[in-house]
């Protein structure tokens, strides 16, 4: 079983940088693509951050020049550094990955989420 789990949200300033993580745990599995999305209240979900298994990452627009992606294929984990947050950065981040089974069954898996608010 596929298990995603996201760490590093909190309460930040205005102008402020943070750094998230998230780990996927589990066996007999393989991961692709591996993304950051993010949902306000009232907002629908939107991309964060997307790096596919070959390292080329995708930003979105609202988000890009101030983020920036990394992850560990080995350790099977994605990381997220985002600087200058404002207000409008204040949302739950979730963690998504495109993983494939031993059957190469095809799954998108999600985490809990995490909350990143930012305020004086």
């Amino acid at each position: 079983q596929v298990q995603l789990v996201e760490s590093g949200g909190g309460l930040v300033q205005p102008g402020g940088s943070l750094r998230l993580s998230c780990a996927v745990s589990g066996s007999g599995f393989r991961v692709g693509a591996m993304g950051w999305y993010r949902q306000a209240p009232g907002k629908e979900r939107e991309l964060v951050a997307l790096i596919r298994s070959d390292g080329s990452a995708a930003y979105g627009d609202s988000v890009k020049g101030r983020v920036s992606a990394s992850r560990d294929n080995a350790k099977n984990t994605l990381d997220l550094e985002m600087n200058t947050l404002n207000d409008e950065d204040t949302a739950v981040y979730y963690c998504n990955a495109r993983v494939m089974d031993r059957t190469s069954k095809v799954s998108f898996e999600w985490g809990p989420g995490t909350q990143v608010t930012v305020s004086s």
